[in-house]
């Protein structure tokens, strides 16, 4: 008897429609959200910009907070310490749903955009060392270009308005997850100061009760709350960097659904925290981190400077050429055939549009440079610069298969029997079937009486031209 031959996994394939209607939710909400992060840095930048750059300053710079306790904070420090731990949070939650019930919990299925994304970070890094070194520029911002901002990236695809297939969509947000989990990991790692073990043991116990209460099952966001926002402020006392107590507590949710559930916890919590961590949390971060001056020689200083010009290029080559060979290798390696609807310059239109580095990148660049304001701003402004560029290349490669992409995403919406559920994925099923069965015999019965009746008008006509 001959041996089975295995299929061959298909890359980029069409997505489960649980997994198409969790991706197409998450992705409308981060839609918004970028367009608002948008609106918020464009604002950034003309406030910084114009005669009232005084009052911008005076804004950002003012201290507000229990000094008692440690957090006599700006209000810059607040955006980017406190309102970022709950863009953190569902970061977690979306990690933990990914690896509990989505395209990570399979690991051959995982292979391919972990290894994307590990190489997405890592050929950026190099290419940072690398210019640095060869201009004699300072190494500590070598994390800068490893980022992606998934919302800025889709508010990109929403301006320019291309209708990716959603198996392209998932891909650039399963990658943008496990790009915010080693982002996370080197916040933790690389940017804690001088440790405060009292508070993190604080910060600790408090995890721990977290935990306890959810196995529990106890409910009431007066208990969460509350107990979220002292594990915050233990954590940000203890040195360890504040938004890390976010990710911690988004992964101890529980995501995977019980009999009975229309949603698990994370889902649901995810569902309520994503518009406040899109619409408000990320844009204020940028609003208070992007105004930087823009000005010829600031601009100058982006290709001549070797701290900036290395972010630049990170986010613009090594995002693209990481992702891309990063894929290619995987796909290549685990013997996984790219989906036939699609080329591999779909592939790496993506992956460009992963060089759209903004939030992380910013918060990891005032922490590389803090105490250097002017080597700071130099490099906020490598980064919109090279965000930019990154969004313009990846327009151009994505318009050149727009054709494409709207049949694609047609494909997959279209419902002809109006129950809700697109086409493509009733194929198995009878009763789909028999229900287009009946929409066109009535359509059929339609026809047939129009036909009767131009029919009878085309006998009259022509019973008149003879009489007459």
């Amino acid at each position: 008897m001959p041996a089975p031959v295995s299929t061959p996994r298909k890359f980029l394939g069409r997505l489960s429609l649980p997994e198409r209607t969790f991706v197409a939710d998450a992705l409308r909400t981060e839609t918004v959200g970028g367009v608002l992060l948008l609106l918020a840095a464009v604002i950034a930048l003309i406030w910084a910009n114009t005669p009232l750059r005084d009052s911008y300053e005076a804004i950002r710079s003012f201290h507000l907070g229990p000094a008692s306790l440690g957090l006599d904070l700006s209000i810059q420090h607040w955006a980017a310490d406190g309102l970022l731990a709950i863009f953190f949070f569902v970061a977690g939650i979306e990690l933990k749903r990914e690896l509990v019930a989505g395209e990570l919990r399979d690991r051959r299925a995982a292979a391919l955009p972990v290894i994307a994304a590990i190489c997405g970070m890592a050929v950026p890094a190099l290419v940072y060392f690398a210019t640095v070194t060869l201009g004699g520029g300072s190494a500590r911002g070598w994390a800068v270009p490893t980022a992606t901002d998934i919302a800025f990236a889709l508010a990109v695809l929403a301006v320019i308005g291309t209708s990716l297939p959603s198996a392209l969509r998932a891909f650039l947000l399963t990658l943008a997850v496990v790009d915010d989990l080693f982002a996370i990991m080197i916040i933790a790692i690389f940017f804690t100061s001088e440790l405060n073990f009292a508070a993190l043991a604080g910060a600790v116990i408090g995890l721990v009760v977290f935990r306890l209460l959810l196995v529990k099952g106890v409910r009431g966001w007066y208990v969460y709350v509350p107990l979220a926002l002292v594990i915050w402020g233990l954590m940000y006392n203890s040195g360890v960097h504040a938004t890390i107590a976010g990710v911690a507590m988004g992964l101890m949710l529980r995501c995977t659904r019980r009999e009975g559930e229309k949603q698990s916890p994370g889902e649901h919590i995810e569902h309520l925290v994503r518009p406040l961590s899109a619409g408000l949390a990320v844009p204020l971060f940028a609003l208070f981190s992007a105004g930087v001056v823009v000005s010829g020689g600031a601009l100058g200083r982006v290709f001549t400077e070797p701290e900036a010009l290395g972010v630049v290029l990170g986010l613009v080559l090594g995002k693209a050429l990481g992702v891309f060979g990063g894929t290619w290798l995987a796909a290549r390696f685990t013997r996984a055939e790219l989906n036939d609807e699609l080329a591999w310059p779909d592939v790496f239109a993506v992956a460009t549009l992963a060089g759209i580095g903004f939030t992380v990148s910013l918060l990891i660049g005032e922490l590389a440079f803090a105490g250097d304001t002017a080597l700071t701003d130099s490099v906020k402004t490598a980064v919109l610069v090279g965000s930019l560029i990154a969004a313009v290349l990846a327009a151009v490669l994505l318009k050149m298969r727009v054709r494409r992409y709207q049949a694609l995403y047609e494909e997959e919406e279209r419902d002809e029997d109006q129950d809700g559920i697109p086409d493509v994925y009733e194929q198995d099923n009878p009763a789909y079937h028999l229900r287009m069965a009946e929409i066109y015999e009535r359509k059929a019965a339609e026809h047939r009486q129009l036909a009767a009746t131009a029919g009878q008008s085309t006998d009259r006509s022509a019973d008149g031209g003879v009489a007459h």
